[in-house]
């Protein structure tokens, strides 16, 4: 019951124009009682993931028994901005600058002045890989994902939303961004995203479209208690959580923080990359999956297309950044338990370069 909950840990990265503490409208929005405290963090996207670490530490710490954490993020919402408007302006149109929030708050490096996703096409030149690979890593992830979604793996872990308008209901419960019709030509036409030579090739970046989210909106939690709480309560664990890793790099290497936040986790527990059963890096582009898993885990290709995001994941389901840290997490957790239990770590990278990890066991 909502009332038995003692703490609800939010991520979200664009609060702009959503109104005060987002994290607190979802509370009570939910129907959890206005006694139940709430903040909102934002790590960029590892926001949803860290959420769940802090809840970890409540409960560790004695200061909670039971606390709900993840993530949301509606970037179809994030609203544009005259950030130049508070000195005022002429009569007439505005003359300052219309400036995208979800872009300068979500995906722009305040340092570099550029979008992070020429840093993840530069960090693959400098590891030798080619557009090639990332487009066949792309198309991977949506082919994983379509046949995830046929084969109803995906169905425990959404929760059907009715939206009402009028006297039609239509029920959404699927993802939309997979898509079944994907091919390698198809990727291979797709011009970069920006006009941007690569300072490592001279040539024209190589995140497209294709190979790196959309833009999208989401919503993931988890239910997080001691052990102890559980048994008394009469509740079987999806997963339970081992450890917990961050890192933090120079901001152009984004796509090496998820490899070596594993990394990290793995040095920590006495741990390699072959006793893990599943392993889910975040797409923020195809670039960084690839980077981290092949250059910093030192896996091949072939044991990363065996063992990585083997159900798909953000190139093809989407990347609404304040979410995405705890649904890979989730993610994770359900696709152990369907092979009847294991290890499995999940690593992201966010804004700035900083990386986050989490190492769970589902019980066999």
């Amino acid at each position: 019951k909502g009332e038995d909950v003692d703490y609800i840990i939010m991520g979200q990265v664009v609060p702009a124009g959503c109104g005060q503490v987002p994290s607190r409208q979802a509370t009570l929005l939910a129907g959890v009682p206005e006694s139940v405290p709430s903040i909102t963090v934002n790590k960029v996207c590892s926001s949803g993931i860290k959420t769940i670490d802090l809840a970890v530490q409540m409960i560790q710490t004695g200061r909670a028994e039971i606390v709900i954490a993840g993530g949301q993020e509606s970037m179809s919402n994030c609203p544009y901005v005259l950030p130049d408007m508070r000195w005022g302006s002429r009569m007439g149109l505005p003359n300052g600058k219309l400036v995208d929030a979800m872009v300068l708050d979500g995906l722009w490096d305040a340092f570099y002045n550029r979008h992070m996703a020429i840093h993840g096409s530069e960090t693959a030149d400098e590891f030798g890989f080619t557009r090639q690979d990332q487009d066949e890593w792309a198309l991977k992830s949506q082919l994983s994902a379509v046949q995830a979604m046929k084969d109803g793996k995906l169905d425990d872990e959404i929760f059907p939303v009715e939206i009402k308008k009028g006297k039609e209901v239509t029920i959404f419960d699927k993802d939309e961004g997979p898509r079944p019709a994907t091919t390698i030509e198809g990727l291979a036409k797709l011009p970069p995203v920006f006009n941007h030579k690569s300072t490592v090739t001279g040539e024209l970046g190589s995140v497209t479209a294709g190979n790196a989210p959309g833009v999208n909106d989401g919503g993931d939690v988890c239910m997080l208690m001691s052990r102890e709480m559980a048994d008394r309560l009469g509740m079987k664990p999806l997963f339970t959580i081992l450890d917990y890793a961050e890192v933090s790099q120079p901001t152009k290497d984004i796509a090496t923080v998820p490899g070596l936040s594993i990394k990290k986790i793995l040095d920590q527990n006495d741990m390699t990359v072959d006793q893990l059963d599943v392993i889910e890096i975040n797409e923020a582009f195809a670039a960084v999956a690839i980077v981290s898993a092949r250059s910093i885990l030192g896996m091949s290709k072939e044991e990363m297309y065996k063992k990585v995001n083997p159900n798909g994941s953000a190139i093809a389901y989407g990347h609404p950044i304040g979410a995405t840290g705890a649904r890979i997490l989730m993610t994770l957790g359900y696709e152990l338990r369907r092979r009847g239990g294991g290890i499995g770590v999940c690593g992201i990278c966010s804004g700035h370069a900083q990386g986050d990890a989490m190492l769970i066991r589902v019980d066999k």
